[in-house]
């Protein structure tokens, strides 16, 4: 009777003797674990903010909710982006955002609402909470730049501003700001994104208080 071709290989091995078994196993242990070591990343968060923004003699009677602005797919991602030159985008090694840079946005916009104290109610996009208002818009720059040799955080929102529920749009406008870092180290450079996020909320909060003011 034939042998199968499949039992050939396990009667090979039958056939070894018990240390012939033993040194094979030794030949093939370090292939099977050597493996790739992953990369060590560090987490960083905003910064705590370090320039208030204004405060309103007395809020809105109305609720804000603060959409998760739109960005592409480097930009809302937890990258922390750099261009070292010209178009060239490329992020930092072994440093990452703790969450997508347009949720950090979003977060740093609502806890700037609040402190302002210009609407009734402030909230995060996402949720069932009913809003009479609503701020969104598209992030299209949350990177740090090299200027003459040095990194400048540069962040760009086109913020909208809409009634929540029949989404009118009530107003529009480009924010930017542009810090440079003290620095070329990645520590240095989020603190740039900070003070960057900062100035824009300090731009962004009184108009968009402003303008639901006007549209009541």
């Amino acid at each position: 009777m034939k042998t199968h071709p499949r039992t050939r290989p396990a009667r090979r091995w039958a056939a070894l003797k018990p240390a012939a078994l033993l040194s094979a196993a030794l030949v093939l242990l370090p292939a099977c674990t050597v493996l790739p070591k992953g990369e060590t990343l560090v987490f960083y968060q905003l910064p705590e903010p370090q320039a208030a923004v204004p405060r309103q003699p007395s809020p809105l009677p109305l609720s804000l909710r603060v959409a998760t602005p739109r960005g592409n797919q480097l930009i809302d991602s937890e990258r922390i982006l750099v261009a070292p030159r010209g178009d060239e985008i490329s992020a930092y090694k072994g440093a990452r955002w703790s969450d997508s840079a347009t949720v950090l946005l979003r977060d740093r916009l609502v806890d700037a609402f609040r402190d302002s104290g210009g609407f009734r109610a402030v909230a995060a996009g996402g949720g069932q909470l009913h809003a009479d208002l609503e701020l969104g818009g598209d992030l299209t720059a949350f990177q740090a730049q090299y200027v003459d040799g040095a990194p400048v955080v540069r962040l760009r929102l086109d913020a909208m501003l809409a009634r929540a529920g029949s989404g009118t749009l009530l107003a529009a406008r480009r924010f930017e700001a542009s810090v440079p870092s003290q620095g070329k180290e990645v520590a240095q450079v989020v603190q740039a994104f900070g003070q960057a996020a900062d100035t824009l909320a300090g731009q962004l909060v009184p108009w968009a208080t402003q303008r639901a003011a006007q549209a009541r």
